[in-house]
């Protein structure tokens, strides 16, 4: 009896020291002062609390908390705090549709169509066309300007969102070009609910967290309880790091609705990486499928001929760095940011959340990667963060030139009380002009809370401050008729701001809606 016990302790015991080994040479090739370095680059970006995850060979080698989970409150963030990780939900919904897909119920090149009979587009023949696979690779033509706020601030369901699709003009020709899109990934996870019956929120709990033993991760902020270990967002307002409110993304959950923390993020990577698809010995997606999700779908222009490749897969925007491949996604909601990175040859994994807007993610997983790639010689940091300072000075230059052209001492065409009414547009809704005070307010889709004060700018142009201030400030204008009564407004939607800490314009990306006015 005693020398079977000896026997059983001696192998557990070598197991141990094997672990703790090949542990210890993977942190030893992180690189040095990896604390220190993250604590002060944190500080450079004024990130109120962030987390890093690495694994390296099938393992988790790092797994820490920094700063605090809502500024000022000395609450610290770990391991298992919870982040919003916004767009890499979006491989997350690829690797739900992929079990479907190993299930025989659903292929890759399906048409959008044989699962949801009433969906449609603009143009007839790219409504009986779209597949999966076009959803997934941002090759639609369907982009951001069309359609991509709409979801976001609205309280309606996902087929009521996808419902509206039918009414916006594609972007770009169908499969011509690389459009990123977020209502498409809707559209993939509404696949899951109408083969599968489950909500994509439930399919993504009990076949993807379960296995995976993500027990903290989420669908929806709805779900994360009051109590839990969870950071707060933030944002830079007027040259001040503040706390901003959440917003309710479950409409556009497939497309960045999930929460986690970077504990169950290791988790996700692991499942990644080495034999691509197992967790613990166990099969959660065939390998088949998980190189059909990894590899390249949609070619992505690139600037300069000599550059490294780039490509999305499913949910994965693909890359090579130094020679080896590069799987990367970022994800970005008001007030957190996400980057993930995956180098599989060197089955190493890097998962970096922050709880403010920032470029620090991508400068953390570089500085990682070259580590293991025997090289010392670039603060990524010190990069990354030169950048964003020139980034915001040039758009900080921008916004003032705007200021400048406003033309001063105008007045509107017609008293105020004119402008009150509701206005409609076909594919974007109903809002509503009101007066508070003696202020204008204009009011989007009857959703609480979601209405912005109209500051006079000039003539019938007028800047919507929005009641959260974390949505900034946007324009709008309204159009009077030839029997000079108010007709219609346009809004000036800001999809893609210069820099999101100098405000919402100056904007490369818009989109300007008109409502009409009802009668």
């Amino acid at each position: 009896m005693t020398t079977i016990f000896f026997k059983r302790y001696q192998i557990a015991l070598s197991v141990f020291l094997s672990l703790f080994f090949t542990s210890l040479v993977a942190q030893e090739s992180l690189p040095k002062n990896f604390d220190a370095w993250v604590e002060s680059s944190r500080q450079d970006w004024k990130i109120p609390g962030m987390a890093v995850g690495i694994v390296k060979d099938g393992q988790v080698i790092y797994a820490k908390g920094f700063g605090e989970k809502r500024l000022g409150s000395g609450e610290k963030v770990d391991a298992n705090t919870i982040f919003s990780i916004a767009s890499v939900s979006k491989n997350m919904t690829a690797a739900a549709l992929a079990i479907l897909v190993d299930e025989g119920k659903i292929d890759w090149d399906d048409k959008i169509t044989k699962h949801i009979p009433w969906f449609q587009l603009k143009d007839p023949w790219v409504t009986q066309e779209i597949t999966i696979r076009d959803a997934l690779t941002h090759r639609v033509g369907l982009g951001r300007k069309l359609g991509n706020r709409l979801q976001f601030m609205t309280n309606s369901s996902r087929d009521s969102i996808l419902y509206q699709m039918r009414y916006m003009e594609l972007e770009k020709p169908f499969r011509s070009d690389f459009v990123y899109n977020n209502v498409m990934y809707s559209l993939a996870g509404q696949i899951i609910e109408y083969v599968d019956g489950r909500t994509w929120d439930n399919f993504l709990k009990e076949r993807l967290f379960a296995p995976l033993e993500m027990n903290s991760t989420t669908t929806s902020i709805t779900q994360i309880k009051t109590n839990a270990n969870q950071a707060y967002p933030h944002q830079e307002i007027d040259g001040k790091v503040v706390p901003i409110s959440r917003r309710n993304w479950d409409n556009a959950g497939p497309a960045g609705g999930v929460n986690a923390s970077i504990n169950d993020l290791n988790k996700w990577m692991l499942m990644q990486l080495g034999i691509s698809g197992e967790y613990n010995g166990k099969t959660i997606i065939s390998e088949k499928q998980m190189n059909e999700i990894h590899k390249p779908q949609m070619a992505r222009p690139q600037a300069d001929a000599m550059a490294a490749q780039g490509s999305y897969g499913f949910g994965w925007t693909i890359t090579d760095y130094n020679g080896k491949r590069v799987l990367t996604h970022g994800g970005a909601t008001d007030g957190f940011n996400t980057a993930m990175y995956l180098m599989p040859e060197l089955e190493l994994g890097i998962i970096v959340v922050g709880n403010n807007f920032n470029s620090l993610g991508n400068a953390v997983a570089y500085q990682v990667m070259d580590a293991y790639l025997g090289k010392s010689d670039v603060d990524w940091n010190n990069r990354y963060l030169q950048g964003y300072k020139k980034s915001f000075a040039r758009a900080a230059e921008a916004r003032e030139k705007i200021h400048q052209a406003q033309v001063l001492k105008t007045k509107p065409s017609l008293n105020l009380d004119a402008y009150i009414g509701r206005y409609q547009s076909v594919g974007y809704g109903r809002v509503e002009v009101k007066k508070q005070g003696k202020d204008l307010v204009l009011h989007f889709w009857d959703t609480d809370g979601l209405e912005a004060k109209l500051e006079h700018w000039h003539y019938d142009t007028f800047r919507a401050v929005w009641k959260n201030p974390a949505q900034r400030e946007e324009f709008m204008q309204f159009h009077l008729g030839k029997d000079g009564k108010v007709e219609a407004l346009d809004f000036e939607f800001s999809l893609r701001p210069l820099s999101l800490q100098v405000g919402a314009y100056p904007s490369n990306y818009t989109h300007t809606e008109q409502f009409v006015k009802q009668k």
